[in-house]
């Protein structure tokens, strides 16, 4: 007899998920599965549904790739984690390891990278067949709850800060303070940062100033890039654009002092345009970065472990994920939403 999970499937582009019984995996050879815990729900979730990127996944698959929970069937040849063992199944799912990039520790963009939730079936169910070489760690005394944002929104801005290579005492303006934002906040203030935090919801602005954040700008209300510069002159030395929105690009370029570097990690569709002039009079480094490698998946985990990074989470069952979807969609998530599988 086969054993039956839930899972909520994108069976069509820009419809709504399907909640389906399907089979629990069985592991192969150097595979893992894992009884799902938790499994955080972001953006980029939104976007594979709606195929929005030029690369779509394949239809119909399981989106999730912030899946925490309980290693319980271990494939052959398996030693890198156990029966037992509580691991996050993130967005990088598995890299070549031996290519250019995964040998300079760069395995995000290695060329046959696999990815959670996207190119392979993902956290939206009650079991996931993982590679047990990828997975995350989760550190004991961190929960399977609060983990989950940490091993996709957690480790993209953490690793996006690293990228500014904004020095401590110096400024960080930061792009968007909800989901990813709000960690962004932790993350440079315990790395010794002065932060500005912009969006255009008050309500998350309050919650940056709560979680440190020195300065504060509606984005509706005037423009960041004078008040930014009035506040603290000369913009600020890094910019991290959490914000999936086009404008909010142009904005962080704007925003970038001279001789300071402007890291983009939203993933709004569509392409904006650089100021050329600008960037080049003014020695401006403009960086994409891609969410983190494993090592920096143990570093922003590490935060979050000693309590000094939390996520504010909303907990919602998987039977929701339609309406969570909807809210994601008109900015009506303050934080991050993550599944619990103990209520669904």
């Amino acid at each position: 007899m086969v054993l039956k999970m839930q899972a909520a499937v994108v069976e069509q582009f820009r419809k709504p998920l399907v909640l389906q019984e399907r089979d629990i995996p069985t592991p192969a050879a150097g595979q893992i599965v894992v009884k799902t815990e938790a499994c955080g729900v972001c953006h980029t979730d939104l976007h594979a549904s709606k195929g929005d990127w030029p690369l779509k996944p394949t239809l119909p698959f399981i989106p999730g790739h912030e899946g925490i929970g309980l290693v319980v069937a271990v494939g052959a040849g398996v030693s890198r984690v156990k029966a037992g063992d509580r691991v996050g199944v993130p967005w990088l799912f598995s890299a070549c390891g031996h290519c250019e990039y995964c040998l300079k520790a760069w395995e995000t963009v290695c060329g046959q990278a696999q990815f959670g939730g996207y190119t392979v079936n993902g956290g939206f169910a009650e079991y996931i067949l993982a590679d047990p070489a990828y997975v995350a760690h989760i550190p004991a005394g961190l929960s399977a709850l609060q983990a989950a944002p940490i091993i996709c929104a957690g480790v993209t801005t953490y690793k996006g800060i690293k990228e500014t290579s904004v020095k401590p005492g110096e400024w960080i303006a930061i792009s968007g303070a909800g989901g990813l934002g709000h960690l962004a906040v932790q993350y440079a203030k315990v790395m010794g940062l002065n932060v500005c935090a912009i969006d255009v919801d008050d309500g998350k602005l309050e919650h940056a100033r709560q979680l440190g954040a020195d300065l504060l700008i509606n984005a509706k209300a005037s423009d960041p890039t004078v008040v930014l510069k009035k506040e603290i002159g000369g913009g600020a030395h890094g910019v991290l654009v959490t914000a999936p929105s086009l404008s909010a690009f142009a904005q962080g370029v704007s925003m970038t002092r001279k001789l300071g570097t402007c890291v983009l990690v939203g993933l709004p569709p569509g392409e904006f345009p650089i100021p050329l002039f600008d960037v080049v009079a003014n020695c401006i480094t403009i960086r994409g970065s891609f969410v983190g490698t494993r090592q920096d998946m143990n570093e922003a985990l590490a935060f979050a472990a000693t309590g000094k990074v939390k996520a504010d989470i909303e907990l919602q069952p998987l039977s929701a994920i339609n309406q969570v979807f909807e809210r994601l969609e008109h900015g009506q998530v303050a934080s991050r939403v993550v599944i619990d599988f103990a209520d669904s």
